[in-house]
C-alpha cells in the first residue's frame, strides 16, 4: 500500500484557486440565467400589454369610423374645423 503525500502549499493554492473559480463561474450561469427568466416574464408582460393597446387602437378607429359617418348623415360630406368648431361644406 502506497503512503499518503503531502501537496505543497503551492499546488493547495492552485486547486483551491480553481474551485473558486468554478464556483464563482456556476454563480454566474446561474444569475445569467435568472435574468433571461425575469427578461421573459417582462416579454409575456409587455406582450399582453401590446395586445390590448391594440384592441384599444382597433376600437377608437371604429369608433372615429361611426362618428364620421354619423356627421356626414347629419351635414353632409365636408370637412371640420377643429379650432373654430364649424363644418365646412365639401364643393
Amino acid at each position: 500500500m502506497s503512503e499518503n503525500k503531502k501537496f505543497t502549499k503551492e499546488e493547495l493554492e492552485e486547486i483551491n484557486a480553481l474551485r473558486n473559480a468554478n464556483a464563482q463561474k456556476i454563480s454566474e450561469f446561474g444569475q445569467v440565467e435568472l435574468e433571461i427568466l425575469l427578461t421573459n416574464q417582462q416579454i409575456v408582460a409587455l406582450e399582453k400589454t401590446k395586445g390590448k393597446l391594440q384592441n384599444d387602437y382597433v376600437e377608437l378607429q371604429n369608433k372615429e369610423r361611426e362618428l364620421v359617418q354619423k356627421l356626414n348623415k347629419k351635414y353632409g360630406a365636408g370637412t371640420v374645423d377643429i379650432n373654430s368648431g364649424e363644418f365646412i361644406p365639401a364643393k
